[in-house]
C-alpha cells in the first residue's frame, strides 16, 4: 500500500477561536497555518448557509487536525467536537463498496457475476443480465435515484426489481441511484451469508478501527448524535427506508471519518486482505466527463481544477442519466488522483476528499444540508493550500 512521509506542517494545540471554533491535534504545540487555512474557507460557508455546526478534520501525511464550529443542537447548545456523530448520507456508499470489495477479495463473490446469482427471487428478471459491477457503479440501465414511495419493505422491494425494465443497455449510462448501490450492498451481504447491518457493525467497522461509527446509533451514544436541521430550521434525523443502511445510513464522527480517509490513503496497520479491498475501490471503470467512476468513490486526475470537481459533483451528474466512456480495461488504483464523495440527508451535509500521492485528505460534516458546490469549493481551497504548504 501507499507510504507517506512525515509532515512539514507544525502541530496545532487546542485553542479557542472566534465563531465557536476549536482547532487541535493529537500533540501539543503552537497554533499554525492550518488554523487560518480552514477558518478562511469554512467561516463564509457557515454564514452564507446558516449552518448551526460543523466538524472539519484534515490529515497531512499521517497527522490529523480537527476544527470544530458551532453547536450539535440548537436546543441544548452542546458544542460540536471531533466525536460528535453526524449523518454522512451517500458517503455511506463508500463503506458499502468497501464491504463488497472485501467480499470479492475473500472469494465470496465476483463483481462480474449477475445480480440474480445472489438473490434467487430475481431469477428470470432483468437482473439476469445485470452484473454486480453495474449495480455498484450506477450503470445497471436506469434505476432511479430513489425507490417509489410505495416500496417500503422487502416484499415490495423484490416485486419492484422483478417488474423493473432498463431504459438503456447495462454499462452504457451512469444514473446515480440508491436502489442500484443499495442492491449491490445487499447482495454482497447475501454472498457472505450475514445481514448487511451485522457485517458492517460487527466486522468491517471494527476491522477499520472505527469505534464511533454506526448504522444504528446505540442508546449510550445518543447524547453525541447531532440534530440535523431542515431548510426551515426544524430539527430532523434520517428516517428508515429500504436499503437505507447500504445507501445513506452511516453515522460517524470527524475523528472516525478522517481515519477512514487515512485507510484509503495508505492502509497502514490494517489487515492485508482489507488493504487490498480498500485499494480495489479506487479502480476506475468508466469516465463521465472528467470524472472516473470507482466503487463508491469518484476519481479525478491530480492536479485538477475546481471547475472539473464542480461539474463532477453537480446536480446534472446526480439527477440525469449520463452516457459513459467505457474504458478498454479498468484503471488500477493510482497515486496522482483526487478521490471524493459527497453525502446528504434532509438535515446533514458531508464531504470527503483525499489525494493519495500527497498524503492529504479532508472531511467536512455539517448538521445542515447545504449545496455541494459550497462544500467542494471550501474543501478545494483548503486542500490546495495544504498542497502548497508541503512544497
Amino acid at each position: 500500500m501507499r507510504k507517506i512521509s512525515a509532515p512539514k506542517l507544525g502541530i496545532i494545540a487546542a485553542v479557542s477561536l472566534v465563531c465557536g471554533a476549536n482547532v487541535y491535534a493529537a500533540d501539543n504545540g503552537g497554533p499554525g497555518e492550518i488554523e487560518h487555512i480552514v477558518n478562511d474557507a469554512i467561516h463564509p460557508v457557515m454564514e452564507e448557509n446558516n449552518i448551526p455546526g460543523m466538524a472539519v478534520a484534515v490529515t497531512v501525511r499521517g497527522k490529523r487536525y480537527f476544527v470544530n464550529y458551532g453547536v450539535a443542537s440548537k436546543d441544548s447548545r452542546q458544542k460540536v467536537s471531533k466525536d460528535t456523530i453526524f449523518e454522512i448520507g451517500s458517503i455511506s456508499k463508500t463503506f458499502t463498496a468497501t464491504l463488497a470489495s472485501y467480499a470479492q477479495v475473500i472469494g465470496a463473490l465476483s463483481l462480474s457475476d449477475n445480480a440474480s446469482t445472489y438473490l434467487p427471487a430475481l431469477a428470470g428478471s432483468s437482473f439476469d443480465r445485470i452484473s454486480l459491477l453495474d449495480l455498484g457503479t450506477y450503470s445497471a440501465g436506469g434505476l432511479p435515484l430513489q425507490f417509489p414511495d410505495d416500496v417500503t419493505d422487502q416484499k415490495e422491494m423484490i416485486a419492484y426489481y422483478r417488474n423493473w425494465r432498463p431504459s438503456s443497455v447495462a454499462g452504457t449510462h451512469r444514473q446515480y441511484s440508491n436502489p442500484s448501490i443499495g442492491l449491490f450492498g445487499y447482495l454482497a451481504a447475501e454472498s457472505m451469508g450475514q445481514p448487511f447491518d451485522d457485517l458492517m457493525e460487527k466486522k468491517l467497522l471494527p476491522m477499520l478501527g472505527l469505534s464511533n461509527t454506526y448504522i444504528h446509533v446505540p442508546q449510550n451514544q445518543m447524547s453525541n448524535y447531532a440534530y440535523g436541521y431542515s431548510k426551515v430550521g426544524k430539527p430532523v434525523r434520517v428516517t428508515p427506508g429500504v436499503f437505507d443502511a447500504e445507501a445513506y445510513g452511516v453515522k460517524t464522527s470527524a475523528a472516525d471519518l478522517i481515519k477512514f480517509v487515512e485507510a484509503n490513503i495508505s492502509g497502514a496497520g490494517l489487515d492485508e486482505t482489507l488493504q487490498r479491498a480498500i485499494a480495489a475501490t479506487h479502480t476506475g471503470y468508466f469516465r463521465v466527463g472528467d470524472m472516473t467512476q470507482g466503487l463508491g468513490w469518484e476519481i479525478y486526475d491530480y492536479p485538477t481544477d475546481l471547475e472539473r470537481l464542480l461539474a463532477g459533483n453537480s446536480s446534472d451528474m446526480a439527477l440525469k442519466a449520463n452516457k459513459v466512456e467505457k474504458l478498454a480495461s479498468p484503471i488500477p488504483p493510482q497515486e496522482d488522483v483526487l478521490i471524493n464523495k459527497t453525502g446528504s440527508t434532509n438535515g446533514f451535509g458531508a464531504y470527503a476528499a483525499f489525494v493519495p500521492a500527497k498524503g492529504i485528505g479532508i472531511v467536512m460534516l455539517a448538521n445542515k444540508n447545504y449545496p455541494n458546490a459550497d462544500r467542494v469549493k471550501a474543501a478545494y481551497r483548503i486542500m490546495t493550500a495544504l498542497d502548497r504548504s508541503l512544497e
